[in-house]
């Protein structure tokens, strides 16, 4: 029985961790717009990556909206791709990623908007079509956690690089110490020779008091 309960229980959790698209809204070209989102138990920066190397290898680079006064600042815009996976048609897709939380970066929002010219194209999309795109969203989980495995190699290399490289450092410090604590025990010893030298002419001086 406590076997079956933890074994619910970590399919639970796994299904939580699985990414999850939704329909939603996003504040794009001074409008509320329809649009598609998923959420990815990631770093926004691996689903950045993620989505950007999707199309990427299709052949599209991106187009970031920046500015300080742009209020599309961003998105990034690939135009006129054609997404097989999608539509049959070249459209102009726009994604931007956020952190789900303020206080954390563990979990990301993709928002996913098609646009064709000044026309969103989810206003006239059947149900068909809307899960077609949930699917797509979903498919790139897989990618979504290698980039994040990536990441997480890397930050880790850099932690254990660091760590090495103070390791590093101490140890020159320890042969620096060992140095000084040699010269300074060959300089005690070259002290009490010159003391017990000093000390020996000292008693010859005050012997010449009793003669």
């Amino acid at each position: 029985m406590r076997f079956l309960t933890l074994l619910i229980l970590s399919l639970f959790v796994a299904t939580n961790l699985l990414a999850q698209p939704y329909e939603g809204k996003a504040e794009f070209d001074k409008k509320r717009q329809d649009a598609f989102l998923c959420d990815y138990a990631a770093s926004p920066e691996a689903v950045d990556l993620a989505i950007t190397k999707y199309f990427q290898q299709l052949g599209y680079k991106p187009v970031e909206e920046k500015g300080l006064f742009n209020k599309d600042k961003g998105f990034k815009t690939f135009k006129d791709a054609y997404v097989q996976d999608i539509t049959g048609e070249k459209i102009d897709y726009l994604v931007k990623v956020e952190a789900r939380t303020k206080k954390s970066t563990e979990g990301a929002t993709l928002t996913f908007l098609m646009m064709k010219g000044l026309l969103n194209e989810k206003n006239d999309m059947k149900e068909d079509e809307i899960k077609k795109v949930k699917r797509f969203l979903a498919s790139l989980e897989a990618s979504v956690q290698r980039e994040y495995l990536e990441l997480q190699i890397k930050a880790q290399e850099d932690q254990v690089q660091k760590s090495q490289k103070k390791l590093s450092t101490l140890k020159s410090e320890q042969i620096d110490l060992e140095k000084k604590m040699q010269t300074n025990f060959s300089n005690q010893q070259d002290m009490e020779k010159e003391i017990s030298a000093k000390q020996t002419a000292l008693e010859v001086l005050k012997a010449k008091r009793l003669q």
